[in-house]
């Protein structure tokens, strides 16, 4: 089970290994990695069991340090920042190449959050890297507001709680985005709608069926590469086009074709770790988009760890409009 303390020493030495920590925060407690690290960010989604690789929040404590994180904030969003921060509020933001693909779903912009828990923004004046912070608790269930919660849900995935009693807010932080000089609201919560509109005059309210920062998942064709990308079963496919004289490219879990030039093959992963798949997925995906190819052949992964996660982005890639 994992260990239940205040002890900010002990949480910093796991982050710095890749462990996660669930932490304190005043709208929900967070299950926390090193957000510059792929495999931690990796090892969030299969702790949680998330179905899907929705973008995730990361946290820090200083504006100083957003602006290692991101190009620049526009002046709206700015202000609501300074304003705002440290609070329950979350901004989306035109991210550097620092921030991974995997924090994002391979958007441009990257959700980020300065939370005014006393605890956790102890730990994070600590930290020179921000921590990627979904609910702690599995996927579907309800957010936790005590490190009990937490303990009762993951204790036996993680090794360490950082106790900060109940939260304050109890309720996900509002998460806010410009588009075309329009300030939007994508998902409502411990920031109330009045007090932003009271600094940046009328917002749109864009509001998704689901709680993911500008969730691009709810779209049925999504994070797809430009080429045509078909899945199927990949022996017969890959006779079929080398007899059909077509230019394509494979996306594997650990096949590998003889008669095929290894630059146009990318095997998810040759050992079977649906984890190592999910890390790799959007650089192959992107790798193989950019060769001069006519079409993308893929295979599902077992439904398994996060092999359903992966699943989930290979459909929507595949899929298109008319699906």
């Amino acid at each position: 089970m994992a260990e239940i303390g205040e002890d900010i020493s002990l949480a910093k030495s796991l982050l710095l290994k890749g462990d996660l920590v669930a932490i304190p925060t005043e709208t929900v407690y967070g299950l926390a990695g090193n957000a510059l690290d792929a495999d931690a960010v990796a090892r969030i989604f299969e702790t949680k069991n998330r179905p899907s690789f929705d973008p995730l929040i990361i946290h820090t404590d200083s504006l100083e340090k957003v602006s290692r994180f991101v190009t620049h904030i526009p002046a709206p969003l700015e202000k609501l920042a300074e304003k705002f921060w440290p609070g329950p509020l979350t901004l989306l933001l035109p991210k550097k190449s620092i921030i991974p693909d995997l924090v994002t779903s391979g958007l441009e912009t990257v959700a980020v959050r300065i939370p005014s828990h006393p605890l956790t923004k102890s730990l994070l004046e600590t930290l020179d890297f921000p921590l990627a912070a979904p609910s702690a608790n599995p996927f579907g269930y309800i957010s936790p507001t005590t490190a009990q919660h937490v303990e009762s849900q993951l204790g036996e995935k993680i090794p360490y709680i950082l106790d900060g009693g109940s939260c304050k807010v109890g309720l996900e932080s509002t998460i806010v985005g410009l588009e075309d000089g329009q300030v939007k609201v994508y998902r409502l919560g411990g920031l109330e709608i009045q007090a932003i509109e009271n600094l940046v005059g009328k917002v749109q309210v864009v509001l998704h069926s689901s709680s993911n920062p500008k969730s691009p998942g709810m779209l049925k064709s999504h994070y797809a590469p430009t080429k045509p990308f078909i899945l199927g079963e990949l022996n017969e496919m890959v006779d079929k086009y080398l007899l059909s004289g077509t230019d394509f490219g494979v996306l594997s879990f650990g096949k590998h074709f003889p008669k095929l030039s290894e630059n146009r093959q990318i095997s998810l992963s040759d050992t079977g770790s649906t984890h190592e798949a999910a890390k790799n997925l959007f650089a192959a995906m992107r790798a193989l988009d950019s060769l001069d190819v006519s079409v993308i052949l893929s295979e599902l992964l077992p439904e398994e760890g996060l092999g359903r996660a992966v699943n989930d982005r290979l459909r929507r890639a595949a899929a298109t409009e008319s699906d």
